[in-house]
């Protein structure tokens, strides 16, 4: 069993849902990087998502595409990401959110034998369709690594089916249609997503885009295994960057969001 499985399995067996906090890589520098992963692990991260820097994050909002902006002035490359998550030696899962440019240019094949080996558990592809992943998703499953495809509330029954067919560790759902980024009120789409996807997989199921407090994770809850919190802890992070405390500010929040 793979250690995003145990990881959901552990849960389901205590009763509990799932938090998946999101940080993008080298912001604000790679240093940090190592420690706020060790710190989302302390404050009881379920899997946690590190976002690769990319020049073109079509699918991110305002905060995360200036937290790849950030990143990538310091010049570094897949190498030392891999080797920040390493130095980490996390107990839990950890699953690269990427772009697919990034990715190939390092090589599939190369990044799935050094990710593996480094401690990453899975990836996402954001621009990948599940139609067009098929050699991709077949040599991180080669390298023991879980391939995970978004949904949003416009898929198809079709779509659905076919993710459910070839999605592993998790399906990440998209609470609404558009970029990430946080918002007041969750939408009732992200509910009947869930069920939807109930209906075709017994995967576990996160929900993600939007998610900023701890009354939203809580909601979340009820009908999902995970909630993803992301451009709230992105946007503290910009906002204590070169403060001495960030990282214990990070985790304080994070430790709000699923204790309130």
């Amino acid at each position: 069993m793979s250690r995003i499985a145990e990881a959901f399995a552990r849960l389901k067996r205590e009763g509990r849902r799932g938090f998946i906090p999101f940080i993008t890589a080298g912001d604000p520098d790679l240093q940090t990087t190592g420690k706020l992963l060790i710190e989302l692990q302390s404050a009881g991260a379920t899997v946690i998502e590190l976002g690769v820097p990319f020049s073109d994050p079509m699918a991110d909002g305002p905060v995360i595409q200036r937290a790849s902006e950030r990143a990538l002035k310091h010049g570094f490359g897949m190498r030392e990401i891999l080797d920040v998550v390493a130095d980490a030696k996390l107990e839990v899962p950890v699953v690269l959110f990427s772009y697919f440019n990034p990715l190939l240019r390092y090589g599939i094949e190369r990044l799935s034998r050094e990710a593996r080996a480094s401690g990453v558990d899975g990836v996402l592809i954001t621009d990948l369709s599940p139609e067009e992943a098929g050699e991709v998703a077949a040599t991180l499953r080669a390298n023991d690594l879980e391939m995970i495809f978004l949904v949003a509330p416009t898929s198809t029954e079709a779509r659905l089916s076919m993710v459910a067919r070839r999605a592993s560790g998790f399906i990440y759902a998209v609470s609404r249609a558009g970029v990430t980024g946080a918002q007041h009120e969750m939408s009732r789409d992200a509910a009947q997503l869930v069920s939807r996807l109930r209906q075709v997989s017994e995967l576990p199921v996160a929900v993600g885009f939007g998610i900023s407090t701890a009354a939203q994770v809580a909601e979340v809850s009820r009908y999902a295994d995970a909630a993803v919190v992301g451009s709230a802890i992105v946007a503290l992070i910009e906002e204590f960057s070169g403060e001495k405390d960030i990282v214990e500010r990070v985790g304080a929040f994070a430790r709000k969001l699923i204790s309130d």
